[in-house]
This record gives structure tokens, C-alpha cells and sequence, in this order.
């Protein structure tokens, strides 16, 4: 009976996992000179343990011939990097050439928004424009109108606070003079702050009892000054003789 097929995985048990490496190993080296003498061919293997231990087979005088042939015939390795350098370069080159064409594509547009270097345009293109015109202009006068009617908003609020903290003064400024006329005038009587009571007639003035004492001029005769002037008016002063 031939054997089945075995499970490729790592095997647990290190003395089977050893056993198994020198079969495998020593298979794997006669395989490679079996192939190099029946076709002809260089070969070269190299074998690493899981403790480091190397087992190699080379066909030719030397592994080391074998492996700069290895490196000279793997893919151009030289070349291709030499090829990659020129196409990173090829790439950034056009990249910048993308970049500059869109820089000068937006300095022309804006150019044109502005009004200025509109011969090379067509009819379509100057359509094309005037419609972009008019969406910008929309948008413009759309963010305008929102604009004041924030601050219309804002305005109205700031004045229904201060209506409101007028009529809040004037009520304490009410209240206040409420309370002021009700100290000063206690009986309810309506008199003015800081007023006298009005006078009538001649109450005002209070003639003098005794006689005026100060004479001007010479002495003369208390009668005869009396018998000519007649009696005083005011009682203050007797008159001027001439």
C-alpha cells in the first residue's frame, strides 16, 4: 500500500521535525545534482536549519560566481532601478506640467470673470461665462439680503430691550414721585415744593409808627412844613420843600 498523503504544517515534535529536516534535506541536495548532471544545468542551493546551520550545493567551481550571475540576471536589477529613477522623474515632470496647465487655466478664468481677455473666447464660452456671471451674482445677493435681514433682526431685538427698560424707569421714576409727594405733603393738601403762600392786597408792606428822623438840608418848622406839603401819602417820608 503506497503512503497518504501528509498535511503540510509545522511539525510539533522536534525529534520527528529533526528526522524529517535530514531526510528532506539530503533528498533535496540529490535532487539538484541529479538535475545539474542530467541537463546540463548550474545549480545552486543553499539550506539554512532552524538553528542556523547552512548546507548548500553548487554545480559550478563557485557559489559565488553563481550568485553574481544571479544578481546580473535578476530582472536587470541595475537597469530597472536605473529605470525606475527616469520614471519617477517622467512622472513628476508631467505632473508639473498638469499643475502649471491648471495654474494658467484659473489665471485665464479669472481673467475672464473680470472682464478682460474676451476675444480668443467663442459664443458658447462667452454664454458659458455671463451663466456663471449670474449664478455668482445670485449667490452674492442672496448672502446680502440674509446678511441685513440678521442684522434687521438683532436691531429689533436691542430695540424691545431698551423699550422695555424704558417703561421699567419709567414706573420706578412714577413710583418714586408717588412716594416723594406723600412725605412732603402728608395731609394730602396740593402744595408746591419750595412755594409761599401767595400774598394779597397790602399786607405785604408795614408802614412805620415813629416819624422819620433824617432831615437834609436846614431845620425848619415842623408845622409850617406840614401846612405846606399836606399830609404824607405813605406816612414814611414828609416832602421836599424848594
Amino acid at each position: 500500500m503506497g503512503r497518504g498523503r501528509v498535511e503540510l504544517k509545522r511539525i510539533e515534535n522536534k525529534i520527528n521535525r529533526q528526522v524529517t529536516f535530514a531526510k528532506r534535506r539530503n533528498g533535496l541536495l540529490k535532487k539538484a545534482y541529479e538535475l545539474s548532471v542530467l541537463c546540463d544545468a548550474e545549480v545552486a542551493l543553499i539550506i539554512f536549519s532552524n538553528r542556523g546551520k547552512l548546507y548548500e550545493f553548487c554545480s559550478s567551481s563557485s557559489m559565488l560566481k553563481t550568485l553574481e550571475r544571479y544578481q546580473k540576471c535578476n530582472y536587470g536589477a541595475p537597469e530597472t532601478n536605473v529605470s525606475t529613477r527616469e520614471a519617477l522623474e517622467l512622472s513628476s515632470q508631467q505632473e508639473y506640467l498638469k499643475l502649471k496647465a491648471r495654474y494658467e487655466a484659473l489665471q485665464r478664468s479669472q481673467r475672464n470673470l473680470l472682464g478682460e481677455d474676451l476675444g480668443p473666447l467663442s459664443t458658447k464660452e462667452l454664454e458659458s461665462l455671463e451663466r456663471q456671471l449670474d449664478v455668482s451674482l445670485k449667490q452674492i445677493r442672496s448672502t446680502r439680503t440674509q446678511y441685513m435681514l440678521d442684522q434687521l433682526t438683532d436691531l429689533q431685538r436691542k430695540e424691545h430691550m431698551l423699550n422695555e427698560a424704558n417703561k421699567t424707569l419709567k414706573q420706578r421714576l412714577l413710583e418714586g414721585t408717588q412716594v416723594n409727594q406723600l412725605q412732603w405733603n402728608p395731609n394730602g393738601q396740593d402744595v408746591g415744593y419750595g412755594r409761599q403762600p401767595a400774598q394779597h392786597g397790602d399786607a405785604f408792606f408795614h408802614p412805620l409808627d415813629c416819624e422819620p428822623t433824617l432831615q437834609i438840608g436846614y431845620q425848619q418848622d415842623p408845622i409850617t412844613v406840614a401846612a405846606a406839603a399836606g399830609p404824607s401819602v405813605n406816612a414814611y417820608m414828609p416832602g421836599w420843600l424848594p
